[in-house]
């Protein structure tokens, strides 16, 4: 079997209207945007962000953790936000966040941080025209200040009132509702390449079905 083959046999053992709405959802997925949170102390905050990735159908998320170690991180490997690729950079006695950037960077990507000081430009003017990873800062402080000096680009939300910033998961929305908007309506290629979208499918149908999917994913792949 190929894994196109296998997603067949997979969407066999699951309701239709499941398999459908799982082969939607993968539709519109896109990893030309990248979520990064840094340093964010309660770990509600940080799956308020994650159920928003998935809202807007970002698939891709990363945290950074210097002065929280393994807080955020140790909710993420519950699988409380499954349906996500995220990883994460918090290594001890390591500045994570120059080593998250320079990972980016080395990956391609535009590295763009939020921020409501000294923006360079509002988040309106600006579009995803390649792949671009946004970071968000810390409740109450925001962003390091490597964060803001490696970045690409710092990008902020306007604010008409006495408030100086969102709540990291309302900035987080704000920022996703409107870029994701702007990029469907774009002529940019966001949508995942046809065999990242097979793999996501069985990836999503085999957490759907706990250990039967993994069992049934070793039977068909031996059969590859």
């Amino acid at each position: 079997m190929n894994r196109a083959e296998i997603l067949e046999s997979l969407r066999k053992y699951i309701l239709p209207e499941r398999a459908q709405r799982i082969h939607q959802a993968a539709i519109e997925r896109t990893r030309l945007i990248k979520v990064v949170i840094e340093d964010i102390y309660q770990d509600n905050n940080a799956g308020a962000v994650f159920r928003t990735c998935d809202c807007f159908g970002i698939q891709e998320a990363t945290v950074i953790e210097n002065r929280y170690l393994t807080k955020v991180a140790q909710s993420i490997s519950k699988g409380s936000e499954k349906w996500l690729n995220t990883n994460k950079f918090d290594q001890q006695n390591t500045n994570n966040t120059v080593a998250c950037i320079n990972d980016l960077k080395s990956n391609g990507y535009l590295v763009v941080a939020t921020t409501p000081h000294n923006p360079d430009v509002l988040l309106p003017d600006f579009e995803v025209t390649q792949k671009t990873a946004i970071i968000f800062g810390t409740e109450g402080k925001g962003l390091t200040q490597d964060a803001l000096d490696l970045a690409d680009i710092k990008l902020k939300v306007p604010i008409y009132g006495f408030t100086e910033s969102f709540n990291i998961s309302v900035s987080a929305a704000l920022v996703l509702q409107d870029l994701t908007t702007k990029l469907r309506k774009s002529k940019v290629n966001w949508q995942l390449p046809e065999n990242e979208r097979i793999e996501l499918e069985i990836d999503w149908i085999v957490k759907s079905m706990g250990r039967t999917g993994v069992s049934l994913l070793n039977q068909f792949s031996k059969s590859a």
